[in-house]
């Protein structure tokens, strides 16, 4: 590994193959001293990102790939998305997908080592391509980075080039509630008991789940991601502190990422790992909870897409959503509120016109109601839907409309 500085980095990446293949840390994680020495010394090259936000490189010349999109390549017209599982995404890069360069966001040298930190998620995979096919591996070492283990540890000689930054994380704003989403919350947390191994996201739903849950005992957290509401499950003792926590990446507020430094109760893994729905469903009552923007009578959902358009992608919901069904006392549960206030319309459709993301869920809650899925007949699921899930003003219409699909 050589440390060098952003104008000595420039010159590097100046020597890259043509439109070369860059894949950065995203989520809220990107390594943007190192987005920028790029797009100032290369004039095309192809970005690949996860969840990535406003701010990345933007203009002729940089085209975008992802199989999970963020807003800062949402309706891009220069994106390429990728439809991809999570944890199949380690093979696109392996396959189909290589690397010539990895932008990597650090944690400062300790010892011999960095940490990927907060975001760990598909980029040892990303490392491994380019590194087999004679790509190169660039770090930016920040000291506010908290120093991760498991898969986020990484040895200098598996770095190339390191430049040191000192720039503030970002962190998450503050969780906007609504009656609405305290009730999803409260209804899904109900079913919930002691000793249950917990997926969820980010988002007012899933808070409002962990604001509900701090009273339970021996709660376990095998997870995609987490936020601030897991340190304040681990504060108020509702965690089983002889199993580690396992994520691959992380979003939250500065607390969260000083209780994180250096924490071994905390495991990152790589994606292949946290997302396998084989592992995922070793887990004790491993409890899976997702969003959804559209679910209809078949219990098929819409996460996805939005007139027609690509608005984010599978993400790992599909991963846990299989796992945890396949989980001994698992279940599934897909959220949305029953009524969309901008659209005017029910989320609750007869039959999805949109992508469908997912299908087979142990439970459906809206703010009406917990709808039962998985277990029972295909006219019993519609059923409890429309009377449990969907807004009181659409049941008469749903109720005609399954007539006509002769469900009902």
């Amino acid at each position: 590994m050589r440390v060098v500085t952003v104008e000595q980095l420039k010159t590097i990446l100046a020597a890259l193959p043509a439109n070369p293949r860059v894949v950065a840390s995203g989520n809220f994680a990107a390594p943007t001293v190192l987005l920028k020495a790029i797009d100032e010394s290369v004039e095309q090259f192809k970005l690949h990102m996860l969840n990535a936000h406003p701010g990345i490189p933007d203009r002729a010349g940089v085209t975008y790939e992802s199989a999970f999109v963020g807003p800062g390549m949402r309706r891009h017209p220069r994106l390429t998305y990728i439809p991809s599982r999570l944890s199949l995404v380690p093979i696109l890069f392996r396959d189909h997908y290589v690397p010539d360069v990895v932008l990597l966001h650090t944690s400062a040298r300790r010892h011999d080592t960095v940490s990927l930190g907060t975001e760990v998620n598909i980029l040892p995979a990303a490392i491994e391509a380019a590194r087999e096919h004679g790509g190169l591996v660039i770090a930016q070492a920040n000291p506010n980075m908290p120093y991760t283990y498991g898969d986020a540890q990484l040895y200098e000689h598996e770095i190339d080039y390191l430049v040191e930054v000192d720039e503030p994380l970002a962190t998450k704003p503050e969780t906007d509630f609504t009656d609405v989403t305290r009730n999803i919350g409260d209804r899904i947390a109900a079913k919930i008991s002691d000793g249950s191994t917990l997926q969820l996201g980010i988002g007012a739903i899933p808070d409002s789940v962990l604001n509900t849950l701090v009273s339970r005992k021996n709660l376990r957290i095998w997870t995609e991601m987490f936020s601030d509401g897991v340190l304040e499950l681990h504060k108020r003792g509702a965690l089983d502190d002889d199993i580690p926590i396992t994520a691959s990446f992380i979003f939250g507020g500065t607390e969260l990422y000083e209780w994180l430094h250096l924490n071994r109760g905390v495991r990152m893994l790589r994606t292949e790992k946290t997302n396998d729905p084989g592992q995922i469903s070793r887990q004790a009552k491993m409890t899976s909870i997702n969003a959804a923007l559209q679910v209809d009578l078949y219990d098929q959902a819409n996460a996805s897409h939005v007139n027609g358009q690509i608005y984010s992608g599978f993400g790992g919901s599909t991963d846990f959503i299989v796992g945890a069904l396949h989980a001994r006392g698992g279940a599934s549960f897909m959220a949305l509120p029953s009524w969309h206030p901008k659209a005017n319309k029910s989320t609750i459709v007869p039959r999805l016109t949109e992508n469908v993301t997912s299908f087979q869920h142990s439970y459906v809650v809206t703010e009406n109601g917990v709808a039962e899925c998985f277990g029972h007949s295909l006219v019993q699921q519609a059923s409890n839907l429309i009377e449990h899930a969907a807004h009181p003003s659409v049941r008469d219409e749903l109720r005609a409309a399954a007539h006509e699909l002769k469900i009902l």
